[in-house]
C-alpha cells in the first residue's frame, strides 16, 4: 500500500513539474506585461483592512519571481524602457514588502509604483 502511495506521489509531482509553470504568463512579453501590471495595480489598490490583501501580496510576490526570472535573462527584453520601468516598479513594491511587511503601503510609494506600472504598459505597447 505505501509503495502505491509513493508512486502515485511520484508521478503527481512530475506531471506537475511538466506542466505549464508560467502560470498565467503566456510566453508573450507584451501580454505577461500587461498581464502583471494589472495585477500589481489591482494588488496595490487593496485596502490595508482587507483580509484577501496578505494572499493578494503573497501571489503578487510569486507572479513578479516567475515575470522576471523568464524575462530578465532574455537580451531583447530587459533593454527595453518597458522592462526597466517595471523593473523599477516591482523593487519599489518588493523592497517595502521585504522591509515594511506588516505595514500598508504609503500613500507616496503607491502612486509612484501606480505611475511607473501606468508608463510601462504604455511603453510596451508602444514596443518600446
Amino acid at each position: 500500500m505505501a509503495s502505491l502511495m509513493a508512486v502515485c506521489l511520484s508521478l503527481s509531482l512530475a506531471l506537475t513539474a511538466c506542466s505549464s509553470a508560467g502560470g498565467p504568463l503566456s510566453g508573450n512579453y507584451v501580454e505577461d506585461t500587461m498581464t502583471v501590471a494589472e495585477r500589481l495595480l489591482a494588488t496595490i489598490a487593496i485596502s490595508a483592512e482587507d483580509p484577501e490583501r496578505a494572499a493578494a501580496e503573497t501571489e503578487a510576490r510569486s507572479l513578479v519571481t516567475t515575470y522576471l526570472a523568464r524575462y530578465r535573462p532574455q537580451a531583447k527584453v530587459n533593454g527595453l524602457a518597458s522592462f526597466t520601468t517595471m523593473q523599477t516598479a516591482i523593487n519599489s513594491l518588493a523592497g517595502h514588502y521585504t522591509n515594511y511587511a506588516n505595514r500598508p503601503l504609503p500613500e507616496a510609494l503607491k502612486a509612484r509604483i501606480d505611475k511607473e506600472l501606468k508608463r510601462a504598459e504604455a511603453s510596451v505597447v508602444r514596443g518600446a
